[in-house]
């Protein structure tokens, strides 16, 4: 039986670490000047509840799956900027050897390394979840599942 993405991640005030520095990324890379400093306070919440209205979503300062959806970004190799640190942060978030400098850089290219590692990614996905496409590209099952907190152990 194949397997299935686990679901978008309920993020709100007060929420720390894993995935807040995703999403401060992700609100960064659809114009609003946050910090990314993996708090979910005050301007993190004042930065979703202005998206959720931009976008004419329930205005909740709850990160769910309609927004989610509504923030991620597809992002692909010699894409650049905030939304490709969102990517490189979650396979941070993934590094075990708890040295930063041993995983990803987090530094907003989208070059040979971190397509290697999303279409490995991709890859481990894909054995339980056919649907998941091995192909380099940031859309919207990848993202679930890298928000969703799939294959970090």
């Amino acid at each position: 039986m194949a397997g299935t993405l686990s679901p978008w991640p309920l993020t709100g005030q007060g929420a720390k670490e894993h995935p807040v520095p995703t999403l401060q990324y992700l609100l960064r890379a659809r114009g609003h000047s946050v910090a990314v400093d993996g708090i979910f306070g005050p301007r993190t919440d004042a930065a979703v509840r202005s998206f959720q209205r931009e976008k004419g979503l329930t205005v909740d300062g709850i990160v769910g799956p309609r927004t989610w959806s509504a923030l991620i970004i597809e992002v692909r190799r010699g894409a650049e900027g905030d939304a490709v640190r969102g990517v490189q942060e979650e396979f941070q978030f993934r590094n075990l050897s708890g040295d930063p400098a041993n995983g990803l850089a987090v530094d907003g290219i989208f070059g040979p390394q971190t397509e290697r590692a999303v279409r490995g990614f991709q890859s481990a996905l894909h054995a339980d979840i056919p649907a998941v496409t091995v192909d380099g590209i940031v859309g919207p099952m990848t993202w679930q599942a890298l928000i969703s907190g799939m294959l970090s152990f």
